[in-house]
Order: structure tokens, then C-alpha cells, then sequence
């Protein structure tokens, strides 16, 4: 399997993400990885990856481009001025066949709009979202979509989440029926926005799908649903603020037994259940997020992450190749497609669209959707 990567995107630069492509492939055999960049500066790095890398640099393939997509660059600018970036180069590495997924740490707004332009999507879905799967209790996990790519949507939109959630959650873990919610600040049918409100009508309206309504901010992690829908400005803020929540209660745990000898004491005793608490908490764990409805794979990393973090998210990518994902969503898709049109085309759903000029549309909060997920 080869997989694609952006080496020079996130804020530790090719640092983290050459040394997590190396844990990488050293993790699993069948993996070859193409890194992308300046070739000296990557060729340095593998140069330096510690002796217990060092059987990685033969699966580890530098390809040069010579600029790099900044963190605080605009789309726009991408689209017009970055086809020499490691970015676009790891994007048309997929486009012509060359690797099965790719990989970046990089700017969100600018990977977003290349990879639409490079990859275009599938099932008619207008605009890809970012999701990422989220811890819950009992060891689960729920899947999360809008994280970002899109900030102000119509119903019509939150539908095509939902029922790319779906698929995501029903192939990559094997759930029978997944159970979709829309999160809302109540789970009253009164509350909610209009766009929220009418995806909640339709979403009832279509056969097949396992929707349970409106679900609140803490039932995400309870193991209410497996798939929870809403906005990128919400999604995104829900995902930030469960990772800040999570590193603070790892702290707080770890300072109360710190704070005396007795609870020291106490602490060393209780190391190993600290030690799994800190790992089912890290966010780490959980690094590589999907642009779902790309006709093809790319998976974007935590501009933050260290090497450890970046290996989680080529291993989602890896997982995604696996499950032939991309082709399972547009089978779907195109099955359901007449009766999501159908729901949709009544004229009571908000179809997310604002015309922009003359015989020109473009989804609504395009311009504001391009958020920095780092």
C-alpha cells in the first residue's frame, strides 16, 4: 500500500511528520509512504530519525517540491499559487494513481479547497466535510461531522452528513445500523435553528436510516449515537473544547496526587490505571480526521501534532484504503440520492446555496468555511 504525504505541513514542520511516516511503516510491512517537499531539508530528516527507525528510510520515497502551503494562507491564494507546493504535489500523487490516500498537517482551508479541485467528490455532494471519530463511554466511539470545512449550512447540506456518517460509521466499524443525531441545544422539537429544524423533518422522512433526533452536547460522549451531525463552526468548537476539557483532566488527576506524600503514595499505587487513563484521554489517539466525499482519500492531522500523533493519522488513512471507503460512499450514495433529492426538492429545505453573480452559486459560508484546524 503507498500513501501520500504532505511532509512539510503542521507547526512542527517535517520533524513530526517524517518521523511518524517512519513509525509508520515500521509498524506495518505492506506500507510504503512518498513524502513531499524541499528534498535536502527531507533527506536531513531521515537522516537523523533514531536507530530504531532506521530500517524505515528504504519504504520512505522523497519526491521534491519546492514550496509550502503556509498555515495562514489563504485558499484562494492555494488554488492560484500552489501548484509547486508539497500540498498539490501529494494531491496529484493521488490523482494519478500513484498512492492510495493522502496525508496532510497542513493548512485546512487550502487542503479542503485542492483536494476538491484535484479530486472532485462523489454521490452529488456538493462541498466534502471533515469528521473524526470521537471517544465515548463504554470504549466506543462516535463519529463527528461538520469539524470545520463548512461554518454556515442549509439542511440540505447537514443531510448529505448524515448520511455520509452513516456509511462511514456502518463500514469502517461494522455497525448494522448506526444511529444518527442531529446536535441541537435541546432535544425538544421546538428548539434549533430553521436549518437544523428542517434537516430533523427530513432526516425522519427518509427510509433505511436509523435516525434518533436531536441529541445535546452530552449525550456525544455518553455513546448515544454513534454518527452526530451539525455545522463546522459547532463541530469545530465541540472538537476543540473536548481536547482542552480532556488534557485539563488529565492534569487535575495527576496534580491531586501529587499535592501531598500520602496521595503520592496512593498515586504510584494507582500509576497503571493513570497511565491508561492518560491513553484513552490523549487526543493523540484519535489524530487524523476524513474529508468525507472526496473521490478519494485524504485524511488531515492536527497541525499540532508530534510524531506520534502524525502516525495515528497515516494509520486512518491506511484504515480507509482498507475499506475501499470512497467507493463504498458513492454506491451509497447514488442509491439514496433520488430520495434525499426528493426531501430536499419539496421546496421547504434550505439548500445551503447563495448566488454569488451572474450563473454563479457557491455554498453558503464558503468564504468563512476555511478553518485553521490545528
Amino acid at each position: 500500500m503507498r500513501i501520500a504525504v504532505d511532509a512539510m505541513g503542521g507547526d512542527l514542520g517535517p520533524r513530526a511528520t517524517v518521523a511518524g511516516a517512519a513509525s509508520a511503516v515500521m509498524a506495518d510491512p505492506d506500507l510504503e509512504i512518498r513524502l513531499f517537499g524541499p528534498a535536502a531539508r527531507l533527506e536531513d530528516e531521515i537522516s537523523r530519525l533514531p536507530r530504531s527507525l532506521a530500517a524505515a528510510p528504504s519504504r520512505l520515497h522523497v519526491t521534491h517540491a519546492p514550496d509550502v502551503v503556509r498555515q495562514d494562507q489563504r485558499p484562494a491564494q492555494a488554488l492560484r499559487h500552489g501548484q509547486d507546493s508539497s500540498m498539490a504535489a501529494m494531491l496529484d500523487c493521488l490523482v494519478h494513481g500513484e498512492a492510495e490516500a493522502g496525508v496532510s498537517a497542513g493548512n485546512t482551508g487550502a487542503l479542503m479547497a485542492l483536494s476538491r479541485r484535484a479530486l472532485g467528490t462523489v454521490g452529488g455532494v456538493p462541498r466534502p466535510a471533515i469528521s473524526t471519530a470521537i471517544p465515548t463511554r463504554g470504549e466506543g466511539r462516535c463519529y463527528l461531522l461538520d469539524l470545520g470545512a463548512n461554518v454556515d449550512v442549509g439542511a440540505a447540506r447537514l443531510i448529505d452528513f448524515a448520511l455520509m456518517g452513516e456509511v462511514m460509521s456502518r463500514q469502517m466499524d461494522g455497525l448494522a445500523h448506526p444511529r444518527v443525531a442531529l446536535l441541537n441545544v435541546g432535544v425538544e422539537g421546538t428548539k434549533g435553528t430553521v436549518s437544523v429544524q428542517q434537516a430533523d423533518e427530513a432526516l425522519r422522512r427518509l427510509s433505511g436510516l436509523n435516525y434518533i433526533g436531536f441529541i445535546e452536547g452530552d449525550g456525544i460522549f455518553s455513546g448515544e449515537a454513534d454518527v452526530v451531525v451539525c455545522d463546522g463552526f459547532v463541530g469545530n468548537a465541540v472538537l476543540k473544547a473536548s481536547e482542552g476539557l480532556a488534557r485539563m483532566l488529565v492534569h487535575r488527576v495527576q496534580a491531586t496526587f501529587d499535592a501531598h506524600w500520602t496521595s503520592r503514595l496512593v498515586g504510584l499505587l494507582a500509576r497503571p490505571a493513570l497511565a491508561r487513563l492518560r491513553r484513552e484521554l490523549d487526543p493523540v489517539r484519535y489524530n487524523g480526521a476524513s474529508l468525507l466525499g472526496l473521490d478519494g482519500i485524504v485524511i488531515k492531522s492536527h497541525g499540532s501534532a508530534d510524531a506520534a500523533g502524525f502516525r495515528f493519522a497515516v494509520a486512518r488513512a491506511v484504515q480507509e484504503v482498507r475499506h475501499a471507503l470512497p467507493g463504498r460512499l458513492a454506491e451509497e450514495l447514488e442509491l439514496r440520492r433520488s430520495a434525499v433529492d426528493s426531501v430536499v426538492g419539496d421546496g421547504r429545505i434550505d439548500s445551503g446555496s447563495r448566488i454569488l453573480g451572474p450563473g454563479v452559486k457557491e455554498s453558503v459560508g464558503t468564504a468563512a468555511s476555511q478553518q485553521e484546524q490545528r
